[in-house]
């Protein structure tokens, strides 16, 4: 537990610090305006603890051994949000189709039960401008449907030449819609492997090995998607089987599953920053 503590504390100091910079402020200069980076920190944490426990809990009903959450602290350095996210880690097989779907689902559909509310409050404090008017080097993140939706939702129909610029606090909301979405690759020990193996068993994996092909390609678009092709081709993106993997799923997990597909498509970006 000791090193999930100083995990934590480590990703809390630098979300803390990208939400400084993201603020506006430069926290070596200015050390004392580094608590203004909580507006972005403490929701992003909150979506990113929130996700994890989903899986924590989920496991601990189906009596999974696993361990707590540990976060992944990075540099500092906007757009990245100093943080690589959060992993818990399995120890033990999955006893049923039915344990695999809630451990693989309860992640991603309570961290978005976050990340959404987080991003609509986000968008209450962010403001439209003209493109032309913010000048300098600006990175520009990818729309998802949901964030389409919640635009339209909080400020209309943009004219041409007019974008939103995101708060702090939307900016959390969106990398928790992000994460969700990689977490949802249907391939290997991600959440969407978990859940397509839950729905289709060992005939998902025929599908799952063409993945990381399909994000070599992807990465034509954004060169990110190499990196996720990699960890993918390293990690490989079989699955192993639940241990009474001859009980169906029922159908109850078969609506979370749909439900689970349908926020993959709700959140799925083919070109997240640029």
């Amino acid at each position: 537990m000791a090193l999930n503590i100083v995990l934590f504390i480590a990703t809390f100091f630098t979300t803390l610090v990208s939400g400084a910079i993201l603020s506006g402020v430069d926290p070596l200069r200015h050390p004392d305006q580094i608590w203004m980076g909580l507006q972005f920190s403490l929701p992003l944490i909150a979506i990113l603890g929130v996700h994890e426990m989903g899986h924590y809990l989920a496991a601990k009903y189906h009596r999974v051994d696993v361990t707590l959450p540990y976060f992944i602290p990075f540099i500092p350095m906007p757009p990245n949000p100093g943080t690589m996210g959060a992993i818990i880690k399995i120890r033990s097989p999955f006893p049923t189709r039915d344990a695999l779907m809630d451990i693989g689902a309860a992640g991603p559909l309570a961290g978005a039960m976050v990340a959404i509310p987080v991003l609509l409050v986000g968008l209450t404090f962010s403001h439209v401008q003209g493109v032309a008017a913010m000048g300098g080097e600006n990175f520009r993140l990818g729309e998802p449907l949901i964030l389409k939706a919640a635009i339209q939702a909080v400020f209309g129909s943009l004219t041409s030449g007019r974008d939103v610029v995101l708060h702090p606090v939307a900016y959390a909301g969106w990398i928790g819609l992000l994460v969700t979405m990689l977490n949802l690759i249907p391939a290997g020990q991600l959440d969407g492997g978990h859940i397509a193996y839950a729905l289709f068993g060992g005939r998902y994996s025929e599908v799952a090995r063409l993945i990381p092909y399909a994000l070599l390609f992807m990465g034509l678009l954004n060169p990110a998607w190499f990196v996720w092709a990699g960890l993918l081709f390293v990690m490989g993106t079989q699955h192993p089987a639940p241990i009474f993997e001859h009980v169906p799923l029922s159908r109850g997990r078969r609506t979370v599953g749909a439900l689970s597909f349908l926020l993959f498509v709700l959140t799925f970006t083919p070109n997240p920053i640029s």
